[in-house]
Protein backbone atom coordinates (compact mmCIF):
# COMPACT_ATOMS: atom_id res chain seq x y z
CA UNK A 1 0.00 0.00 0.00
CA UNK A 2 2.84 2.37 0.82
CA UNK A 3 4.36 1.71 -2.59
CA UNK A 4 1.06 2.55 -4.27
CA UNK A 5 0.78 5.69 -2.13
CA UNK A 6 4.24 6.91 -3.12
CA UNK A 7 3.58 6.13 -6.79
CA UNK A 8 0.42 8.24 -6.54
CA UNK A 9 2.33 11.10 -4.92
CA UNK A 10 5.00 10.95 -7.62
CA UNK A 11 2.36 10.96 -10.35
CA UNK A 12 0.63 13.99 -8.82
CA UNK A 13 3.99 15.77 -8.54
CA UNK A 14 4.73 15.04 -12.21
CA UNK A 15 1.32 16.36 -13.28
CA UNK A 16 1.82 19.47 -11.15
CA UNK A 17 5.22 20.01 -12.75
CA UNK A 18 3.75 19.81 -16.24
CA UNK A 19 0.95 22.18 -15.23
CA UNK A 20 3.45 24.69 -13.83
CA UNK A 21 5.58 24.49 -17.00
CA UNK A 22 2.53 25.23 -19.15
CA UNK A 23 1.02 27.74 -16.72
CA UNK A 24 1.91 30.73 -18.89
CA UNK A 25 0.01 29.24 -21.83
CA UNK A 26 0.73 28.92 -25.54
CA UNK A 27 -0.65 32.31 -26.63
CA UNK A 28 0.88 35.75 -26.22
CA UNK A 29 -0.57 39.11 -27.21
CA UNK A 30 1.51 42.27 -27.29
CA UNK A 31 0.59 45.93 -27.79
CA UNK A 32 3.48 48.07 -28.99
CA UNK A 33 4.33 51.58 -30.10
CA UNK A 34 6.27 51.32 -33.35
CA UNK A 35 8.66 53.77 -35.01
CA UNK A 36 9.00 53.25 -38.76
CA UNK A 37 12.18 54.56 -40.38
CA UNK A 38 12.06 53.98 -44.16
CA UNK A 39 15.31 53.19 -45.93
CA UNK A 40 14.01 55.00 -49.03
CA UNK A 41 16.38 53.40 -51.51
CA UNK A 42 17.04 54.94 -54.90
CA UNK A 43 14.26 53.84 -57.20
CA UNK A 44 15.75 55.20 -60.40
CA UNK A 45 14.57 57.90 -62.79
CA UNK A 46 11.72 58.20 -65.23
CA UNK A 47 12.02 55.62 -67.96
CA UNK A 48 12.57 57.22 -71.33
CA UNK A 49 12.19 60.80 -70.12
CA UNK A 50 15.24 61.73 -68.09
CA UNK A 51 15.94 61.45 -64.39
CA UNK A 52 13.70 62.52 -61.52
CA UNK A 53 14.65 62.84 -57.84
CA UNK A 54 14.31 59.91 -55.45
CA UNK A 55 10.80 59.12 -54.21
CA UNK A 56 10.63 58.92 -50.42
CA UNK A 57 8.11 57.89 -47.73
CA UNK A 58 8.05 59.72 -44.40
CA UNK A 59 9.04 58.28 -41.02
CA UNK A 60 6.27 57.93 -38.47
CA UNK A 61 5.11 56.39 -35.17
CA UNK A 62 1.98 54.25 -34.92
CA UNK A 63 0.43 51.49 -32.75
CA UNK A 64 0.87 47.82 -33.51
CA UNK A 65 -0.59 44.58 -32.10
CA UNK A 66 0.88 41.13 -32.51
CA UNK A 67 -0.37 37.65 -31.67
CA UNK A 68 2.05 34.79 -31.00
CA UNK A 69 1.48 31.06 -30.67
CA UNK A 70 4.14 28.88 -29.02
CA UNK A 71 4.41 25.45 -30.63
CA UNK A 72 7.12 24.55 -28.11
CA UNK A 73 8.94 26.45 -25.35
CA UNK A 74 11.41 27.73 -27.92
CA UNK A 75 9.51 28.00 -31.19
CA UNK A 76 6.66 30.42 -31.88
CA UNK A 77 4.88 32.05 -34.81
CA UNK A 78 4.03 35.76 -34.61
CA UNK A 79 1.44 37.66 -36.67
CA UNK A 80 2.05 41.42 -36.63
CA UNK A 81 -0.96 43.66 -37.28
CA UNK A 82 -1.91 47.33 -37.46
CA UNK A 83 -4.47 49.48 -39.26
CA UNK A 84 -3.76 51.20 -42.63
CA UNK A 85 -1.12 53.88 -42.19
CA UNK A 86 -1.07 57.09 -44.23
CA UNK A 87 2.31 58.27 -45.52
CA UNK A 88 3.23 61.51 -47.24
CA UNK A 89 5.36 60.86 -50.34
CA UNK A 90 8.11 63.30 -51.29
CA UNK A 91 10.38 63.88 -54.23
CA UNK A 92 13.81 64.48 -52.78
CA UNK A 93 14.46 68.23 -52.71
CA UNK A 94 11.12 69.12 -54.29
CA UNK A 95 8.68 68.39 -51.49
CA UNK A 96 5.43 66.49 -51.17
CA UNK A 97 3.82 64.96 -54.26
CA UNK A 98 0.95 63.20 -52.47
CA UNK A 99 0.18 60.39 -50.07
CA UNK A 100 -0.66 56.69 -49.87
CA UNK A 101 -1.93 54.33 -47.18
CA UNK A 102 -0.39 50.94 -46.57
CA UNK A 103 -1.42 47.90 -44.53
CA UNK A 104 1.60 45.67 -43.81
CA UNK A 105 0.69 42.41 -41.97
CA UNK A 106 3.81 40.36 -41.27
CA UNK A 107 4.21 36.72 -40.21
CA UNK A 108 7.44 35.48 -38.61
CA UNK A 109 8.71 32.20 -37.19
CA UNK A 110 10.73 32.79 -34.03
CA UNK A 111 13.26 30.98 -31.86
CA UNK A 112 13.14 32.00 -28.18
CA UNK A 113 16.26 31.66 -26.07
CA UNK A 114 15.97 31.09 -22.30
CA UNK A 115 12.17 30.50 -22.57
CA UNK A 116 11.63 30.14 -18.82
CA UNK A 117 13.91 32.95 -17.66
CA UNK A 118 13.17 36.51 -16.68
CA UNK A 119 14.88 37.88 -19.81
CA UNK A 120 13.84 35.98 -22.95
CA UNK A 121 15.59 37.07 -26.18
CA UNK A 122 14.43 35.81 -29.56
CA UNK A 123 15.17 35.99 -33.28
CA UNK A 124 12.75 35.57 -36.15
CA UNK A 125 12.33 35.55 -39.91
CA UNK A 126 9.29 35.56 -42.13
CA UNK A 127 7.26 37.22 -44.86
CA UNK A 128 5.46 40.53 -45.30
CA UNK A 129 2.47 41.39 -47.45
CA UNK A 130 1.72 45.09 -47.93
CA UNK A 131 -1.48 46.41 -49.47
CA UNK A 132 -1.42 50.02 -50.71
CA UNK A 133 -4.63 52.06 -50.85
CA UNK A 134 -5.94 55.66 -51.00
CA UNK A 135 -3.25 56.55 -53.55
CA UNK A 136 -3.12 60.28 -54.30
CA UNK A 137 0.06 61.15 -56.21
CA UNK A 138 0.89 63.96 -58.64
CA UNK A 139 4.48 64.44 -59.79
CA UNK A 140 3.87 68.16 -60.46
CA UNK A 141 6.73 68.16 -62.95
CA UNK A 142 7.11 69.12 -66.60
CA UNK A 143 8.37 65.92 -68.23
CA UNK A 144 7.96 64.90 -71.85
CA UNK A 145 5.73 67.91 -72.54
CA UNK A 146 3.30 66.99 -69.74
CA UNK A 147 2.85 68.93 -66.49
CA UNK A 148 1.32 67.74 -63.23
CA UNK A 149 1.66 64.05 -64.09
CA UNK A 150 -0.98 61.88 -62.37
CA UNK A 151 0.66 58.73 -61.03
CA UNK A 152 -0.37 55.25 -59.94
CA UNK A 153 1.42 52.43 -58.09
CA UNK A 154 1.29 48.66 -57.82
CA UNK A 155 -1.14 47.97 -55.00
CA UNK A 156 0.55 44.84 -53.57
CA UNK A 157 4.03 44.08 -52.26
CA UNK A 158 5.56 40.84 -50.95
CA UNK A 159 8.84 40.85 -49.07
CA UNK A 160 11.02 39.35 -46.35
CA UNK A 161 11.15 40.21 -42.66
CA UNK A 162 13.99 39.76 -40.15
CA UNK A 163 13.47 40.26 -36.43
CA UNK A 164 15.32 40.37 -33.11
CA UNK A 165 13.86 41.22 -29.72
CA UNK A 166 13.37 40.29 -26.10
CA UNK A 167 10.63 39.84 -23.52
CA UNK A 168 11.29 40.77 -19.89
CA UNK A 169 8.98 39.20 -17.30
CA UNK A 170 7.63 41.82 -14.88
CA UNK A 171 4.78 39.85 -13.27
CA UNK A 172 2.88 36.60 -13.63
CA UNK A 173 2.08 36.34 -17.37
CA UNK A 174 3.06 40.00 -18.02
CA UNK A 175 6.12 41.08 -20.02
CA UNK A 176 7.86 44.17 -21.29
CA UNK A 177 8.95 43.84 -24.90
CA UNK A 178 11.48 45.49 -27.21
CA UNK A 179 11.63 44.50 -30.87
CA UNK A 180 13.59 45.43 -33.99
CA UNK A 181 12.55 44.37 -37.49
CA UNK A 182 13.79 44.95 -41.03
CA UNK A 183 11.13 44.49 -43.71
CA UNK A 184 11.41 44.72 -47.50
CA UNK A 185 8.53 46.77 -48.95
CA UNK A 186 8.55 48.29 -52.43
CA UNK A 187 6.21 49.27 -55.24
CA UNK A 188 6.59 50.49 -58.82
CA UNK A 189 5.24 53.93 -59.78
CA UNK A 190 3.65 54.52 -63.20
CA UNK A 191 2.14 57.37 -65.17
CA UNK A 192 -1.64 57.02 -65.29
CA UNK A 193 -3.21 56.28 -68.65
CA UNK A 194 -4.81 59.71 -68.89
CA UNK A 195 -1.36 61.30 -69.18
CA UNK A 196 -1.23 60.60 -72.90
CA UNK A 197 2.37 61.59 -73.58
CA UNK A 198 3.78 59.02 -71.16
CA UNK A 199 0.81 56.75 -70.50
CA UNK A 200 1.61 53.53 -68.67
CA UNK A 201 5.33 54.22 -68.38
CA UNK A 202 7.20 53.38 -65.20
CA UNK A 203 8.29 56.54 -63.39
CA UNK A 204 10.25 55.13 -60.48
CA UNK A 205 10.28 52.55 -57.72
CA UNK A 206 9.43 53.38 -54.13
CA UNK A 207 11.77 51.23 -52.01
CA UNK A 208 10.54 51.79 -48.45
CA UNK A 209 12.41 48.85 -46.83
CA UNK A 210 11.79 50.15 -43.28
CA UNK A 211 13.61 49.54 -40.03
CA UNK A 212 10.91 49.08 -37.38
CA UNK A 213 11.68 49.67 -33.71
CA UNK A 214 8.96 49.00 -31.15
CA UNK A 215 8.43 48.84 -27.39
CA UNK A 216 5.38 47.55 -25.58
CA UNK A 217 3.79 45.17 -23.15
CA UNK A 218 2.70 41.55 -23.57
CA UNK A 219 0.36 39.11 -21.85
CA UNK A 220 0.75 35.33 -22.12
CA UNK A 221 -2.14 32.96 -21.56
Amino acid sequence: MKAIKWVGVAALAAVAGVANAADEGNWMVRARALYMNPHNGNGGGLVGAGAVPDVEAESKVFPEVDISYFFTKNIAAELILTYPQKHDIDLDGLGKIGSVKHLPPTLTLQYHFNPEGTLRPYVGAGINYTRFSSVDLDANLAIGGTTGLPLRIDRSSFGWALQVGADYKIADKWFLNVDLKYVTIDTDIYVKNNAVALQGQKVSKLDIDPLLFSVGIGYRF
